[in-house]
């Protein structure tokens, strides 16, 4: 199987019909599972840009789509059923019999977290984790992404008003990349340092540094 040969599979779960889009690699040694977040799908350019980058180093890229994008609705449901989701779909991710890596942005991040240990994930993939509401720090959802239980990465744009990386509690329970200027979606502005193809490429590198690091996958 190389890794051009892109395809799709509908998996009916207790939310609903879910879909999973396979991004294989040739020999691959681990699945990277990613799923979306609450405001959009897999067409988001951070889960487009891990779909194309990962799959040469060894590991396959799963982009999941909830059974709420799948069935057209605008809003998705409560985390209680997004969980459900995710929990139904783990079975044709973990098909291949490789270690999975579960991912996600935003929302989807949240539901990697919170499913992490009791799915038997190897590691926690967390793009712009919404620690709290934008102008909410209060509202804190960092017992989440510590509650993990595996080894996490968390790819933060440096601007995102969902959490900035200066805000993250400290500590040893995960890594934390900073995408500078980056917003909620890892745009950055025009009088960035860096531009929008240079800001992508630092979240892929990271993610493909991390997959690779040794012991890992060991799992």
């Amino acid at each position: 199987m190389t890794h051009s040969e892109t395809h799709s599979e509908v998996v009916e779960t207790d939310a609903g019909a879910a879909r999973i889009t396979w991004h294989p690699a040739e020999r691959a040694r681990a699945v990277l599972a990613v799923g979306h977040g609450a405001g959009g799908g897999i067409e988001a350019r951070d889960l487009q840009a891990i779909a194309a980058a990962l799959p040469p180093h060894g590991v396959t890229v799963a982009l999941v789509e909830q059974p709420w994008r799948v069935a057209g609705k605008k809003v998705a449901p409560a985390p209680k059923t997004l969980d459900t989701g995710w929990r139904g779909l783990w079975p044709a991710l973990a098909k291949p019999g490789l270690p999975v890596i579960a991912g996600g942005r935003s929302a989807g991040a949240r539901v990697a977290c919170r499913t992490a240990t009791e799915l038997g994930a190897a590691a926690v993939l967390a793009l712009s984790f919404p620690l709290h509401p934008p102008g909410r720090p209060e509202r804190s959802r960092a017992e989440e992404l510590l509650g993990a239980g595996v080894p996490t990465l968390v790819v933060q744009g440096g601007n995102d008003p969902f959490g900035r990386p200066a805000e993250f509690p400290p500590g040893t329970a995960y890594d934390l990349v900073e995408i500078p200027f980056g917003d909620h979606s890892f745009a950055v502005p025009k009088r960035a340092d860096i531009g929008q193809e240079e800001a992508v490429k630092r979240i892929t590198d990271a993610v493909v540094a991390w997959t690779a690091a040794s012991g890992m996958l060991s799992a």
